[in-house]
């Protein structure tokens, strides 16, 4: 997502950077770049003219700072702007009702059933929620299927009643969610391929019976800036409180995400950013500014392996590498929990710098991870945390166990050798970068 954007946006931070002086010439040719960066990004035209003028006036009435050189001063701008222009703030979803009833929105295609499986898990996983999906969706063929399927891959309860009134049926699943202490009601609504009378009234009625906490419309990033004629078409007729943009992970040029807020003063409350379900994430304007512009996004780091990792086991982890009693069955369960992560490759881009030190290129093979927990898997447990005992007949039984080469094994047990001598090093204070 924004990568072409991105790198757009980064030629030209670092062209200014190398500015001693602002003037009005030269950021007059920065503007230029990087108003056919966002035009050429899908960003709203009356949008990007409103963003360039914002950070040219800015930039030309800059106080100067002593601390920070002029093109720093103007990367800072910019980021600001572009933070202003994501929304600002990030707006969070209501959770604090018992049961909080929020219903999703939207044109069929846009992903809308998959994603409240989505919501329903981050819920969940995050806010400790046990949330109740509610089939409404009566008119596409299989639809209350698909939910039920999502619903029985997640663990979650799926109320359905067929081909009843959706009113009714939601009614009676507000009725059933506070009978079984359920505390967050999911609504998945019928969709049409576009807007007509027909969906309108229904979501109205909806709407003017159930009165939910939030009313989020499901867009798909990819339709460019006609998600915009879509999303004041339902905020017509519907109190929107936020918009969900899915597919963000694909061949998306991100102009969307940039104008929404500015251009109906919704905010975007979620992003889909996988197919999986795990693959719903907040919105932080901050943050995607800072990836936009490369500087990395570490708050999300932090939060993706806090959420996936065991603090005290990560806790008893360094106290066994600074003590050199690291062996491999603790490597293997390392790797265990690295694969919880997600693809590797995701984790790098978030890393600030990640473009310029060609981290955001970089393909991690997942079947090289897979091939050394075969490897450590046909160890015994002895042999795990005795690797030293390992010799020629014992290298060609694991070998042969996990169908890999010697050699291979070979080049496990020096590389897992290398790794304690420096994580030992390091915990000493004795290792220096070799720059």
């Amino acid at each position: 997502m924004f990568e072409n954007l991105s790198d757009r946006l980064q030629n030209v931070m670092h062209k200014i950077k190398g500015y001693g002086k602002i003037t009005e010439e030269n950021i007059n040719d920065m503007m230029r770049e990087i108003r056919l960066s966002l035009l050429e990004a899908d960003v709203n035209y009356k949008v990007v003219k409103e963003f360039t003028n914002t950070v040219k006036e800015k930039a030309l009435g800059a106080d100067v700072n002593q601390k920070l050189s002029p093109g720093e001063e103007f990367v800072r701008i910019v980021r600001d702007e572009l933070t202003e222009l994501l929304g600002g703030e990030t707006s969070t979803l209501a959770i604090d009702k018992n049961p909080t009833i929020t219903m999703l929105v939207g044109l069929q295609g846009s992903g809308k059933t998959t994603t409240i499986g989505k919501l329903a898990n981050y819920l969940r996983k995050t806010h400790k929620k046990k949330p109740l999906l509610v089939a409404c969706d009566i008119y596409r063929p299989a639809a209350i299927d698909q939910l039920k399927t999502i619903g029985k891959e997640l663990g979650i309860e799926v109320y359905s009643e067929g081909k009843k009134n959706p009113v009714e049926i939601i009614q009676n699943a507000c009725n059933y969610a506070k009978e079984n202490n359920f505390d967050y009601i999911l609504i998945d609504t019928a969709g049409r391929l576009q807007i007509d009378e027909t969906l309108m009234e229904e979501l109205v009625n909806i709407e003017n019976t159930i009165h939910p906490d939030e009313t989020l419309l499901v867009i798909d990033a990819m339709m460019g800036q006609d998600a915009i004629n879509v999303i004041t078409g339902f905020h017509d007729k519907l109190p929107l409180t936020g918009v969900i943009l899915t597919k963000l992970d694909g061949d998306t040029r991100g102009g969307v995400a940039l104008s929404v807020r500015h251009l109906t003063n919704l905010p975007i409350k979620f992003i889909g950013i996988s197919e999986k379900m795990d693959g719903l994430t907040e919105f932080h304007p901050d943050r995607m500014a800072s990836r936009i512009l490369g500087m990395g996004d570490i708050l999300s780091l932090v939060e993706k392996v806090t959420d996936e990792i065991n603090e005290k086991d990560a806790e008893d982890m360094v106290k066994k590498m600074s003590k050199g009693t690291f062996d491999l069955e603790d490597f293997l369960n390392q790797l265990k929990q690295i694969k919880k992560l997600g693809p590797l490759e995701n984790l790098l881009k978030l890393l600030p710098g990640a473009k310029k030190m060609g981290l955001s290129n970089v393909k991690v093979d997942p079947k090289k991870m897979s091939h050394t927990e075969a490897i450590i898997l046909s160890m015994t447990p002895y042999e795990r945390k005795h690797p030293e005992i390992l010799k020629a007949s014992r290298k060609m039984r694991i070998a042969k166990g996990s169908g890999t080469t010697v050699t291979e094994v070979n080049q496990l047990l020096n590389q897992f050798e290398e790794m304690k001598k420096m994580m030992k090093m390091m915990s000493k204070g004795n290792f220096k970068l070799p720059f």
